[in-house]
């Protein structure tokens, strides 16, 4: 099959908040060696894209006309030399490792090393892959992965009404753990708990390390599954049991995370990509996802859809509004 000199992308020219996001034609040249082509059905928004695209990510965007995306599924247009393990037609998604300042995979079609690709699960839909691998790869390797999160274990998740938190709750569901689910306002509440939360502490309103010390009888959690950092990270520690772990995966606060004194525990800072970017690591998480999405106990919530690309800066901006509960997707 062959490709068109052009495609469509999402792409950003200066730093700044939606209404910087254009759709705009970029070249699009065939697979090289290593490489897989393929046309998006359904992209996955996240917060990492909001932080990039306003210079607030961990690494900055190379301007003018950065790519912008880690979340895409669709199915393979052509594949490069030496790809074996992918054949036009087959269903795929993005493996979101890579710097998507380059790869951004916010548009029609795109290209990617294979390292960067994976299966969809048999018989997923689009939507649901393209809301699932970032969340949930980012929950299995940490909590599982990284914290050793066993059955009996209490879990406490904040920023649990995010793509990631919700996630979170299915993956401690999953292990046979007790999640404790954190939200700053009451409003979220009975929706967590119909989502999975075992309890659901309200941050505005109630202390947490008193809380958690009354769920768990006074023993405190095994584990805290941490997206804001800040001067708040104390109050995670002050809630774990002795020898308790933390694993801090944002930075949604960009103040200095303060330690608690609750020793001995063990904190993780935590970066999905090089967990998952290992061949073993993302082959567990293939396995892990596709066995949990065919069984029913993991399953992406989906806050709202979009359609088309010159949505996306929609889709950015209910994601800043903080009023959503699951995952935002776009579709094509």
């Amino acid at each position: 099959m062959t490709t068109s000199a052009v495609t469509r992308a999402v792409l950003f020219h200066e730093l700044g908040g939606p209404e910087v996001l254009r759709v705009e034609d970029v070249p699009l040249r065939a697979p090289g060696p290593g490489e897989v082509l393929f046309q998006v059905e359904a992209i996955g928004i996240n917060r990492a894209e909001a932080l990039f695209r306003a210079g607030a990510y961990y690494y900055q965007p190379t301007l003018p006309g950065s790519r912008l995306g880690y979340e895409a599924a669709g199915v393979v247009e052509a594949v490069g030399e030496g790809v074996t393990e992918f054949a036009p037609g087959d269903p795929v998604m993005a493996a979101a490792d890579f710097d998507f300042g380059v790869h951004g995979v916010h548009g029609e079609r795109v290209l990617l090393p294979r390292e960067s690709v994976v299966r969809r699960p048999e018989g997923v839909d689009a939507v649901t892959s393209a809301a699932a691998w970032l969340t949930y790869s980012t929950a299995y390797g940490g909590l599982v992965e990284t914290a050793g999160l066993a059955p009996g274990d209490h879990v406490v998740i904040t920023g649990a009404s995010s793509g990631v938190g919700t996630a979170a709750l299915q993956v401690a569901r999953r292990q046979g753990a007790v999640p404790i689910a954190t939200t700053r306002g009451a409003d979220k509440r009975r929706r967590l708990l119909e989502l999975g939360a075992a309890h659901v502490i309200t941050t505005d309103s109630e202390d947490l390390a008193g809380e958690v010390a009354r769920i768990t009888g006074g023993k405190g959690a095994q584990v805290a599954f941490d997206a804001i950092g800040g001067p708040g990270f104390a109050a995670l520690g002050d809630a774990l049991a002795p020898g308790g772990t933390t694993v801090l995966y944002g930075w949604l606060d960009h103040r200095p995370a303060q330690l608690s004194m609750n020793w001995p525990q063990t904190v993780h800072t935590y970066d999905n990509s090089k967990i998952v970017g290992a061949p073993d690591a993302r082959r567990r998480v293939s396995a892990y996802l596709g066995s949990g999405l065919r069984d029913g106990t993991l399953a992406p919530v989906i806050a709202e859809t979009f359609h088309g690309l010159d949505r996306v800066a929609d889709a950015h901006r209910l994601m800043e509004t903080n009023r959503q509960l699951g995952k935002i997707v776009v579709t094509l």
